[in-house]
């Protein structure tokens, strides 16, 4: 009975001070603020390849990111290990889809 009523107090109290903090316009922009930035961080990180994929196609990404710009211009130089990894690592998931 006790736990419900220190429940209760603490949502009350939480609602009070959310509803002081959010009186002002500015606040509540700043959170509507985070609020996108956050979501959009997520739907972002849903849909970007995988650091493999991009390892495997460095240069051929959507984003043009430093690093992986970098690390297309080692591969054509001639450093073959980004690739000979990925390569394994795609016929190692292939044989395991083969298998089943």
């Amino acid at each position: 009975m006790r736990k419900r009523y220190i429940a209760s107090a603490a949502g009350a109290i939480g609602a009070g001070i959310m509803g002081v903090i959010l009186n002002k316009e500015e606040n509540r922009n700043k959170l509507k603020d985070k609020v996108r930035y956050i979501t959009n961080k997520v739907k972002d990180t849903n849909k970007s390849n995988s650091t493999l994929e991009d390892a495997g196609i460095p240069d051929q990404t959507e984003d043009k990111d430093p690093a992986q710009l970098e690390n297309a211009k080692m591969v054509s130089e001639g450093s073959q290990f980004g690739v000979d990894y990925y390569n394994e690592v795609k016929e190692k998931e292939s044989e395991e889809n083969n298998m089943k």
